[in-house]
């Protein structure tokens, strides 16, 4: 068997979020339908005789010990079952870095394939998901990946039909936002609009993408867009542009469109970095596996 494996590590955008309320542990209960879409990092993993962890990657902010969530994926493995072998891990990020895409989150999932196939422990999916959910509440749907509803704290996962293919312009605005400030901001149990999570699972379902794309909603932006009017910028500049509809993904910032068209996308993408709202812009589509 090799000792060395590459990866890619997929980011998503929320194509609803709905807060349902705040529980009395502190946590907020969430149902949000989850996309995974074509934009990547790339790790490499090689396997050390020595017992011990090593990492590298291509921005210099980015922490290369415990504090980052892929050596601690590596960690966990290692401690759990008791391998005594170490990994280098080689990350190249691509996925913007906090901008409410789950770039950490996905990049763990991938640290736990990886240390999983190449320590040859042979585990699950679902063994890895159980595994995930320790680091992260968004790791099992990174493990999952594809088109998917989540529920409690992000936890419980319904793998749904593919989303119907189609455009999408993904921009991060040159700020960052803290999902700590978002969530402690949020005022989950009197929020008086709900998305309609339901009608958009239903229209996944059907293959509709209008009908995914009239329901996007996400009742975050209510504590995010007043503390950044960038979002909104960015979002109104997107449907002016040709976007069915645009929505900010998760805590935020960064905001996506969706196109039927990829030649209005890409003339949008222009647009919002010939206004200097974005400088990381990016026009993808959706990543699908079959359930």
């Amino acid at each position: 068997m090799s000792d060395t494996l590459q990866l890619k590590a997929y980011a998503k955008i929320n194509l609803g979020l709905d807060v349902v309320r705040k529980r009395e542990d502190g946590y907020h209960e969430v149902r949000m339908v989850m996309q995974t879409i074509k934009l990547y990092d790339k790790l490499t993993f090689r396997l050390l005789e020595e017992d011990e962890i090593r990492m590298k990657t291509n921005l210099g902010f980015l922490p290369i010990n415990e504090d980052n969530l892929v050596y601690k994926a590596v960690k966990l493995l290692k401690d759990t079952y008791h391998i005594e072998k170490g990994m280098e891990i080689d990350l190249f990020k691509c996925i913007p870095v906090a901008a409410g895409m789950a770039g950490g989150s996905t990049d763990c999932a991938a640290a736990l394939v990886g240390a999983s196939k190449l320590f040859g422990l042979g585990l699950s999916k679902q063994e890895l998901m159980e595994l995930g959910v320790k680091l992260g509440a968004d790791v099992p749907y990174c493990i999952l990946r594809g088109t998917a509803l989540s529920e409690g704290i992000g936890e419980v996962l319904t793998p749904l039909p593919p989303m119907p293919d189609c455009h999408i312009l993904i921009a991060k605005p040159p700020i960052s936002v803290s999902t700590k400030f978002v969530y402690e901001n949020l005022r989950a149990n009197e929020l008086e609009k709900h998305p309609d999570i339901d009608g958009m699972v239903d229209a996944i379902k059907q293959n509709n993408l209008r009908g995914i794309t009239d329901r996007m909603e996400n009742v975050l932006e209510t504590v995010t867009i007043p503390a950044y009017p960038v979002i909104e910028e960015i979002k109104n500049c997107m449907k002016e542009h040709g976007a069915i509809n645009a929505l900010m993904s998760g805590s935020g910032p960064t905001v996506f469109g969706i196109y039927a068209d990829e030649e209005q996308a890409q003339l949008a993408r222009e647009r919002i970095r010939e206004k200097e709202l974005a400088s990381q812009v990016y026009v993808v589509r959706p990543f699908n596996q079959k359930i």
